[in-house]
């Protein structure tokens, strides 16, 4: 090892080593006092040590080359453990243009025995590469057999770029030598004088003449750096302007290093780099000029290096960031992202650095306000001529209104399927009575304007029928009719239902959802049985009908929307206000322009046309054909009050098609008994509301409290749940009085 000398405790530690080996499990091993002995003595040597099985199997690095590499205190190879690793484990520490040349070098000495020598980039804690020339040596016992490799690793990386500097230098074809001291330069040679515009043989310019060729404006920086170098000997670069005999401006780099072999001062290479300079000014130009352009851009677009470290991010992004470029840099991946989207985005980046291919995500990203919109980001490498991806950019395209529109979408067409699934009262209106027809003279006016309509009238006339044709008819027919009924929502969730919630806003709210008026915008929102609004829910129609905004519940933002309200009750909204339990100024903006739906009753002459649609319509269903319809059945059908109104007749002539064991269709006569009639129209009728309490507490003590189901309050008295509902709150009846207590045990 006659280029690396041994210091002595290392000779001794090796000599011990040799006359004092044992053997181990079955291998070879020195003692266990003397290897300790060789791992301290390996720890002080001013180098980076190392030693290796007899397989080559790294088994002990010192506290140099750890820490250079980064290893934990309890690391394996900090204390001479052997981990069964293959020799070649850790190759990959190497960079990887130099892994295959070392691996052929290291399985050379393993295959004969002998020493050698090679020189790689290791990688150290940070990611970055230094150059070292590493020489292996065989340790071996007095029989010859291999006990260790011993290596040393010197730092070679000012050397290798010197090397690199002159290979540049030479590419180039402009550069000269010199030899410097603290009294001036003792060499210059004739490449070095060309470069200056001199005569070639002249006398090595001193310190003050040196001076006189430098730039002006670069005097004080050049004087600075010599005096840096010479107080502290170490390494330099800088490049630096001349000014010719001729007046022509140079630029020169100077690179040096101190100077070996005994001798005192630097060594170094003067290189004419003015073309380079004018390149990098040109490019530096061009670079500005595409920032200014990136910067004009409408999308957030970054610059990332291979490692996806920050490099640039334009005036857009950062303005809707809110922060600064330098504050974006020492941000890290995921900073700004919503919390929902963080692992997409980490696991698109670590895909994209693993295969370096072009990728995308649709993410979201906070505002400087807080706010998150959402964005189209696309990830794409750019390489180099070896195709090494030395730079990522990404572009984020705001698509916000892609994703609501997507979402009201989604939601509309779950509306759509909840409609769908509903079975309709009738598919259109029916009839030619002059009531119905003054009702449908009144919809046509009224459809062709974005008035707010309240349409009144029992149960089961057709309320939301009209409000479809009004719709239909409307300049608003393309967009979405959204049918909301508020009697039969939960009061705590009809704000939400309305309105919309933000995610978090209760439990079980884990998404942001749309409400109805949303879903509406640009449309019209039907809210039936208006009358059965809680005061709170009231109060926020009502900013909606003034301001045409809202809140969605938990959120602090307003939402405008453009649409179109109709709305229907069968209450007495005038006794309502009256009695306090529905405000006046919402009833005043619900009644711009009302429309009162007739009871079947008054519209007897439309029967007989309902009668036959409805037969026809459930006749098909069921596979059936009537030839007629028995007059007595058709009497009686005229001549019932129809407290249910259509919706009543619909379920009574579904009920007689199944039933119906002939060609010809008739009604069982029980179904329309006259005292039922009278018991359901006196319930009903709003001219005997002083009677209405004592009826529905009769039923309900019928019914022990039970408002639905076969036995129920609402079956008795032949009206929807619904509207039972609405009237024990607004007549104050206690139900649960009417229920049976349960016996004491």
């Amino acid at each position: 090892m006659e280029d690396f000398p041994e210091l002595p405790e290392k000779q001794a530690a090796l000599e011990g080593a040799r006359s004092g080996s044992t053997k181990k499990s079955g291998c070879t091993h020195m003692n266990d006092s003397l290897e300790a002995r060789l791992q301290t003595t390996l720890n002080v040597i001013p180098a980076y040590t190392w030693y290796a099985a007899p397989t080559g199997a790294l088994t002990f690095v010192n506290e140099r080359c750890a820490d250079y590499l980064g290893l934990p205190k309890d690391h394996p190879l900090r204390v001479g453990v052997e981990t069964g690793a293959a020799w070649d484990a850790h190759i990959p520490l190497l960079h990887p243009d130099d892994q295959g040349e070392s691996r052929r070098c290291w399985s050379t000495c393993l295959a004969t025995g002998s020493a050698g020598e090679f020189s790689f980039r290791v990688r150290n804690a940070q990611g970055t590469y230094r150059w070292f020339l590493s020489r292996a040596e065989p340790l071996r016992a007095k029989d010859g057999t291999l006990l260790h490799w011993i290596g040393v690793n010197l730092d070679i990386e000012q050397r290798k770029q010197a090397e690199l500097y002159l290979a540049e230098g030479e590419r180039l074809a402009h550069m000269g030598s010199w030899a410097f001291n603290a009294a001036g330069f003792e060499y210059w040679s004739p490449e070095l004088f060309e470069i200056y515009g001199l005569e070639p043989g002249a006398r090595a310019p001193n310190i003050p003449e040196y001076m006189a060729l430098v730039h002006p404006e670069d005097r004080e920086f050049v004087a600075q750096r010599i005096q840096k170098m010479l107080a502290n000997p170490s390494g330099f670069d800088f490049t630096k302007r001349i000014v010719r005999p001729d007046g022509a401006i140079r630029h020169v780099r100077c690179v040096g290093m101190p100077a070996t072999n005994g001798r005192t001062g630097f060594v170094g290479t003067g290189m004419d780099v003015t073309e380079q300079e004018q390149l990098t000014k040109a490019l530096r130009t061009s670079e500005a000029e595409l920032r200014q352009l990136l910067d004009l851009a409408p999308q957030l677009l970054a610059v990332l290096g291979p490692e996806r470290e920050r490099l640039y991010a334009n005036r857009t992004a950062l303005a809707y960031l809110g922060v600064s470029l330098d504050d974006w840099r020492r941000g890290t991946v995921g900073d700004g992202v919503h919390p929902d989207d963080v692992d997409r985005l980490k696991t698109l980046r670590d895909g994209a650095l693993a295969n370096g291919f072009a990728d995308e995500l649709e993410v979201r990203v906070r505002n400087a306000d807080g706010g998150y919109r959402w964005f189209l980001a696309r990830f794409n490498p750019f390489r180099d001529e070896q195709g090494q991806v030395i730079r990522w950019y990404v572009a984020c395209t705001d698509i916000e209104d892609r994703k609501q529109a997507e979402e009201r979408l989604q939601q509309e067409n779950v509306a759509l399927r909840e409609e769908i699934d509903k079975t309709s009262m009738f598919e259109e209106i029916i009839g030619t009575s002059p009531a119905l027809c003054a009702v449908l003279s009144r919809v046509a006016k009224v459809a062709a304007t974005d008035a707010t309509v309240l349409v009144t009238g029992e149960t089961g006339t057709g309320k939301e029928l009209v409000a479809r044709a009004i719709h239909k008819q409307s300049r608003r027919s393309s967009r979405a009719f959204v049918a909301v009924n508020c009697a039969a929502i939960p009061r705590e969730l009809i704000a939400s239902e309305l309105f919309g919630h933000e995610k978090g806003a209760f439990t079980g709210a884990t998404q942001r959802r749309l409400g109805r008026f949303e879903l509406a915008d640009g449309g019209t929102i039907f809210l039936d049985e208006v009358g059965e609004l809680s005061p709170d829910t009231q109060v926020a129609l009502l900013r909606v009908l003034q301001e045409r905004e809202f809140e969605r519940v938990g959120g602090a933002q307003p939402i405008r929307v453009d649409v179109r309200v109709i709305a229907a009750t069968n209450r007495d909204l005038n006794a309502a206000t009256a009695s306090g339990t529905f405000r006046q100024d919402l009833f005043y903006r619900l009644n711009v322009f009302p429309l009162q739906m007739p009871p079947v009753r008054e519209r007897r002459e439309d029967i007989p046309v309902l009668v036959e649609y409805f037969i026809d319509r459930y006749a098909r269903k069921a596979g059936r054909a009537f030839r007629r319809v028995d007059k007595r059945t058709l009497e009686r059908l005229q001549s019932y009050p129809w407290p249910g109104n259509v919706r009543e007749l619909q379920n009574v002539i579904e009920r007689s098609v199944i039933l119906c064991e002939t060609d010809e269709f008739t009604v069982d006569e029980s179904w329309l008994s006259a005292g039922h009639a009278i018991e359901c129209r006196l319930a009903l009728s709003n001219s005997l509301a002083a009677h209405e309490k004592v009826i529905i507490e009769g039923a309900l003590s019928a019914s022990g409290g039970q408002v639905f189901g076969p036995t129920g309050a609402a079956a008795r008295l032949g009206i929807p749940r619904s509207t039972l509902e609405s009237k024990i709150r607004a007549l104050g009846i206690n139900k649960n009085r009417f229920r049976p207590r349960l016996a004491a045990d």
